[in-house]
């Protein structure tokens, strides 16, 4: 999940029971459904927390998103990088996608993710029912409760 969904998501979830962007509605489902596996790296994590640390997230928010992850994301070991065209910034992702067997990319930014050169699809949080299934990659439903609390509290610290 590219940077611009996540920060998206979380501004609006303000009230975690009531996500009011596609990118919130997106970050429910998976909190609340087990939608997909959230694959991760060192640097996606890295990247996460600076950008919502420059935007004015409190960091104790940040802490809880990062944990989450932690806890609940596949995390992919980088052995390589991948370069990636238009935005070499972007190198973490296709990285990750590519390492991690990614059947998706969720990002707000298509343009970035030329789908021409990705074996990953290219979706928006808007889409992502109709390319990957309302049931997704479903696993591990054991740790729902914990994301459930921990959607609530990243939630609250918002405001």
């Amino acid at each position: 999940m590219d940077t611009s969904v996540l920060v998206a998501g979380v501004a609006g979830l303000k009230d975690p029971s009531v996500p009011v962007t596609p990118s919130a509605q997106f970050l429910h489902d998976w909190i609340e459904n087990d939608t997909f596996t959230w694959l991760i790296t060192s640097d996606i994590l890295d990247e996460y927390t600076e950008v919502l640390a420059r935007l004015g997230v409190r960091p104790a928010v940040i802490g809880r998103i990062v944990n989450l992850l932690r806890a609940e994301a596949e995390f992919i070991e980088t052995t390589r990088t991948v370069a990636a065209e238009p935005d070499p910034g972007d190198a973490a992702f296709w990285t990750c996608a590519d390492l991690g067997a990614a059947d998706f990319i969720v990002t707000l930014n298509a343009k970035d993710f030329p789908q021409s050169r990705l074996s990953a699809k290219v979706i928006g949080p808007t889409n992502h029912y109709r390319r990957i299934g309302s049931g997704g990659e479903s696993r591990g439903l054991v740790e729902r409760d914990r994301r459930h609390t921990a959607m609530t509290d990243i939630g609250a610290g918002i405001h």
